[in-house]
């Protein structure tokens, strides 16, 4: 069995990152609880379980009920504080009710932006509503449980059902939507992290940590990476500036610095260019 971890309790199983987390760790020999919103995952040899982590007595009852000896809390909703923030106080006031090791997946989105990288142990500066919510989530998680790990990454990719590959895609397509030269990120595939999540589970690291891909990337660099993954013509990317767009505000530059992390981890987290390549041929080289 991989690590000491007996039995482990991932929230927010049913999402990209929650679900790969479950397959590895299964893979890997641990007895997985999956705790999913409304449809549980496909994975048959995970226990899937309901659970509205807004609702802090169900939390409760399903940590007391597992007993689990890590959870790992992936569970957020973009527009939605109750489920970000109030649910994140719930898993870490339910993992320390049983006395579980915490790891909390916070997001790049608790910074407000900028040129310079931002080291692991910069404080939170919102200035948009999820960021605020991450931010508030990471400070309860905190005080609940000091040893709890926060892992703050960023965009995260997977296959052509992932949020950021299906948007990628889309912009190549009429009236899809438009990526933004000006708005840069340091994606990660969603293997890469679940590994280096699972490594975390089994660790006393504790405290926010950057767990992201090594290279910085805009949206139109990542969406042409992306298109040509998948056979598409990187020139029929619908591209623009956020800055001209008319949409509320979020960051533009957000660089996680990452070499704490690739020190402490043995799982290799991959730059997003060697990600998107298909085997066998050469990263493009970003701009």
């Amino acid at each position: 069995m991989a690590g000491s971890v007996v039995t482990l309790l991932v929230v927010g199983a049913a999402g990209l990152l929650g679900g790969e987390v479950c397959r590895q760790a299964v893979a890997a020999g641990r007895r997985v609880v999956g705790a999913h919103h409304r449809t549980a995952g496909a994975l048959p040899d995970v226990a899937w379980a309901p659970l509205d982590v807004r609702d802090r007595s169900a939390v409760l009852a399903l940590a007391d009920r597992v007993r689990p000896t890590a959870v790992v809390n992936t569970a957020y909703r973009y527009d939605d504080w109750a489920v970000t923030a109030d649910g994140a106080a719930h898993v870490a006031l339910a993992a320390a009710s049983v006395g579980a090791r915490l790891v909390h997946v916070s997001s790049d989105a608790v910074h407000g932006g900028r040129t310079e990288p931002y080291a692991d142990d910069e404080p939170p500066s919102p200035i948009f509503a999820y960021g605020a919510a991450k931010a508030a989530a990471e400070t309860t998680v905190r005080l609940v449980d000091p040893g709890a790990v926060l892992v703050r990454t960023s965009l995260i990719l997977g296959d052509e059902h992932s949020n950021q590959v299906r948007l990628c895609l889309a912009a190549t397509t009429d009236g899809g939507p438009r990526l933004f030269v000006d708005e840069i990120r340091c994606p990660v595939g969603v293997e890469d992290l679940a590994s280096a999540v699972l490594e975390l589970v089994d660790s006393t690291v504790a405290g926010p940590l950057n767990v992201c891909g090594p290279e910085a990337l805009s949206r139109v660099e990542l969406g042409g990476l992306v298109a040509r993954r998948h056979g598409i013509d990187p020139a029929r990317l619908r591209t623009g500036r956020a800055a001209d767009s008319g949409l509320p505000p979020r960051p533009a530059e957000v660089r996680l610095d990452p070499p704490r992390a690739l020190a402490l981890l043995r799982t290799r987290i991959r730059p997003a260019s060697t990600y998107l390549t298909p085997p066998g041929l050469t990263p493009p080289r970003s701009a």
